[in-house]
């Protein structure tokens, strides 16, 4: 079991070389509009989960994906060589759900302005029940 510390700098690490790949040596027309969000490692540095998301339809997604995991070995090369250390991890590839969580997020607190709003609305124009003071003075 490898030292949490160094887990998650090796996780920048090879976070940061795959950005670097992806940006500047793959020549792929599949390969989309690609963010790499964020990289978690195992316990023993065997593998690594590379989060990603891609800006447009699904169409461009799928592609993306596609050639994400054509590149992988050259991708698990290049990161090899930059780590510097004695196993490589194996590299999967996941769709990051943050930019359909944060759709959702928005919507329900779209939905919860428009009850305020219209509970507001019906506040202004509302009256007592009964009594405008109910308890009773000497």
């Amino acid at each position: 079991m490898a030292d949490p510390a160094r887990a998650r700098k090796i996780a920048e690490r090879i976070k940061a070389l795959v950005a670097q790949y992806l940006e500047h040596r793959i020549k792929d027309e599949r390969l989309g509009f690609i963010t790499v969000t964020d990289v978690r490692v195992t316990g023993d540095l065997q593998h690594a989960s590379v989060f990603y998301t891609v800006f447009g339809s699904d169409k461009e997604q799928e592609d993306t994906t596609a050639a994400l995991w054509d590149a992988r070995g050259r991708i698990r090369s290049h990161v090899g060589q930059g780590l510097g250390i004695r196993l490589t991890p194996s590299l999967e590839f996941i769709r990051d759900a943050i930019p359909e969580g944060a759709a959702q997020i928005e919507e329900a607190l779209k939905v919860a302005r428009e009850r305020d709003a219209e509970l507001a609305r019906s506040a202004g124009s509302a009256g007592y029940a009964g009594d405008e003071d109910p308890y009773k003075k000497p």
